[in-house]
């Protein structure tokens, strides 16, 4: 993985990702960065990744069960196998509406407890907390066979201010 670039604040990274293997290991790295109660929204063309880089979270997190895209059944709860929080995965992107069409799915009860990974999630449920981790993965579109992407990883809110997001480029 190449070196990130100067972060433009504290809590931003950008990062450049070149194979499926290295945004799944991103994953795992930023579980370590992460603890109960906190929002992960991803955004990304599809097939740039955002399943992969939750599968990596996943196992940095130790949770029950294969991360796979819940798309069909808008989300999965991927329990812990030790004293860990459960893993949310949440894919917005059959739902139209904001965070009213999404209240059925109870993500404001299970956030405290839970990290919960919404894929899809721009403009739907930024209410949920103001702080939270933005992650955008941009490929390129196309017919391409092109591995690479870039990721930025941005940090919102007091819970992010300090944290050191370059880390995930080791």
């Amino acid at each position: 993985m190449e070196a990130p670039a100067a972060a433009r604040n504290p809590a931003e990274t950008d990062l450049t990702v070149t194979s499926p293997e290295q945004m799944r290991d991103l994953g795992r790295r930023l579980a370590g960065l992460l603890r109960a109660g906190d929002l992960v929204m991803l955004s990304g063309e599809l097939g740039a990744g955002k399943t992969t880089l939750t599968r990596g979270l996943g196992e940095g997190l130790g949770v029950r069960g294969a991360v796979t895209s819940p798309t069909f059944v808008i989300a999965r709860v991927h329990p812990p196998l030790g004293d860990g929080p459960p893993l949310v995965h949440v894919d917005a992107y059959r739902l139209g509406g904001g965070l009213d069409e999404m209240e059925d799915l109870d993500l404001d009860v299970s956030l405290p407890e839970s990290v919960i990974v919404v894929e899809w999630g721009e403009g739907k449920v930024e209410e949920l907390t103001e702080e939270r981790l933005q992650v955008r993965i941009h490929r390129a579109v196309g017919d391409t066979t092109d591995e690479v992407r870039r990721v930025t990883v941005t940090g919102l809110g007091e819970r992010w201010t300090s944290a050191d997001l370059t880390a995930l480029a080791n």
